[in-house]
């Protein structure tokens, strides 16, 4: 089976790598006895997945991948899911109950996947995927850091990462022209922002439009001429930002919003 550049595939190769993925979900204390696989591709992580305690289901959009699924790994049964991951109603699909993500995620769509697991995250209490290696330091980078970015700030809004280890593109066919890694983001038990979810999102996403600049600039659609500005938090560029920062940020131009 050749892998195609459409569904941006590339073949782990290595079972040591597959089975210390397998054994990097920690189940999260139990809280969860089912795992769906995002894009099993030829099954190598799947073949160690099977081994653990847990219902495992994976979603394939590659038909013929699938049907090699199906002759090489009969035990699967009905948990092979022929569709774009992206598309397929998860919460219906493991009946409202929580489960664990996993994968070798292609890399066009990685992003992508992030964004879907945020929307939910009730349902998912961990993650563990490999990553471009770039976009893996990305989600777990913190303040201060030149790849600290939205991703980064959006995602550990709700879940803790972990950078766990780096995969050499050797360990694929073909292999990608980028190093890879591994990551874990296991879901806070405080899920409450303190702040409207859908203005800090849209606030950590203007702050970094022009990261390069100082936020009195990058915010200045949101706080119009307000005294505010003349504070020195907004000498900051929005690399230097916490979590908290941009909590207390949101809810400042919530406050000033509110009051037109």
């Amino acid at each position: 089976m050749k892998a195609k550049k459409s569904y941006g595939q590339h073949f782990l190769n290595n079972d040591q790598l597959a089975a210390r993925i397998a054994d990097s979900l920690t189940l999260a204390g139990q809280a969860y006895d089912q795992v769906i696989e995002v894009g099993p591709g030829q099954g190598m992580l799947t073949r160690f997945l099977l081994e653990k305690p847990f219902r495992l289901l994976v979603i394939e959009a590659d038909r013929d991948m699938v049907l090699y699924l199906h002759k090489h790994y009969p035990q699967l049964k009905d948990n092979i899911v022929s569709g774009d991951f992206l598309k397929v109603p998860l919460a219906e699909l493991m009946q409202e109950r929580p489960f664990g993500l996993i994968g070798n995620f292609p890399y066009n769509i990685s992003s992508q996947i992030l964004f879907k697991m945020l929307e939910g995250r009730q349902y998912i209490p961990e993650m563990v995927g490999m990553f471009q290696k770039e976009v893996a330091e990305r989600i777990v980078a913190g303040p201060g850091s030149k790849t600290y970015g939205v991703i980064s700030v959006l995602l550990q809004a709700f879940y803790e990462g972990e950078y766990l280890f780096t995969v050499d593109k050797s360990n694929f066919s073909p292999p990608p022209q980028v190093q890879s890694a591994v990551i874990r983001l296991l879901r806070k038990e405080q899920q409450e922002l303190g702040c409207d979810e859908q203005l800090f999102r849209q606030v950590v996403k203007q702050a970094f439009s022009q990261r390069r600049k100082m936020l009195r600039n990058t915010m200045k659609a949101y706080i119009k001429g307000d005294s505010l500005l003349d504070s020195s938090f907004f000498d900051q560029r929005p690399e230097r930002l916490s979590l908290g920062d941009f909590v207390q940020l949101t809810n400042w131009i919530e406050e000033r919003t509110a009051e037109e």
